[in-house]
């Protein structure tokens, strides 16, 4: 075993993802043949896919394989459509196989994470704003003048349901509620997709906190009021905005390019 492990984790089969070097993982109601790994056996949430999408894998991972790898092999996860790179400056006629990546980049010699490079929130439509912001608007009128109020609550309130992420912070462990109120509250950008890369160590910190506090989340909101796109996979979009937070307050991060690449 070398020091770098990627998993992909899809949802259906696709050839092109099996010419990739790649460890791939299948999830949901798909059938899946020998070329990809399944979460059926052993520790599982598989019951729960439908709410917690690529984190099924994340869950079974850690609880069934993680403890099999050695404290100094990079672990990293992506997902079907969005993938890791070599570096920024991809041509657009570039074939997938050649600028994917596959060995940690002498760059991460001083980090002990790397997480995506982020998305900018302040680039949010006014009138989209107007639309499902509506809400914090009636609360602070500025957010239409002032960019700086952009922020990653202000897009979950308008995506994901009003007040939700507030609920959610409140059943959070005292190590991490405060700050991550805050940080929510004040940053306009975001490190998106749940990628991320790490050591064996530091992932299993991040699964224990990461999943104590999405099974404390069940209790509020369940799994029978959450509808449509917005909300069904709630959980899985709570773990996107704690990832970008966690790891760049527990550990030394490198924020890394990843690109969108449609695969059917």
């Amino acid at each position: 075993m070398n020091n770098f492990k990627l998993f992909c984790i899809t949802n259906i089969q696709a050839k092109e993802l099996e010419d990739l070097p790649l460890d791939l993982v299948g999830v949901g109601k798909n059938k899946f043949n020998s070329n990809y790994i399944t979460c059926e056996l052993g520790q599982n949430i598989n019951k729960k896919e439908k709410y917690y999408s690529e984190l099924t894998f994340h869950y079974w991972f850690w609880k069934n394989k993680l403890n099999d790898f050695s404290d100094d092999i990079w672990i990293g996860f992506c997902q079907r459509r969005r993938f890791w790179v070599k570096h920024d400056n991809i041509d657009k006629n570039y074939n997938l196989k050649n600028v994917i990546l596959d060995k940690p980049p002498i760059e991460w010699k001083d980090y002990n994470s790397v997480i995506t490079k982020p998305i900018d929130l302040k680039t949010t439509k006014i009138s989209k704003i107007i639309k499902r912001g509506w809400k914090n608007l009636l609360k602070n009128p500025n957010i239409l003048f002032n960019k700086n109020l952009h922020t990653i609550k202000l897009h979950f309130d308008m995506h994901h349901g009003h007040g939700v992420l507030d609920k959610a912070i409140d059943v959070m462990g005292e190590k991490d509620r405060e700050d991550f109120r805050h940080y929510v509250s004040t940053k306009t950008v975001f490190n998106p997709h749940i990628m991320f890369f790490s050591k064996k160590n530091i992932i299993d910190q991040w699964f224990n906190d990461l999943f104590t506090w999405l099974f404390e989340c069940e209790k509020i909101f369940g799994f029978d009021e959450l509808k449509g796109y917005d909300q069904t996979r709630l959980y899985a979009y709570l773990a996107e905005r704690y990832l970008s937070f966690w790891f760049k307050k527990h550990t030394k991060t490198n924020e890394w390019p990843w690109i969108f690449k449609d695969i059917n």
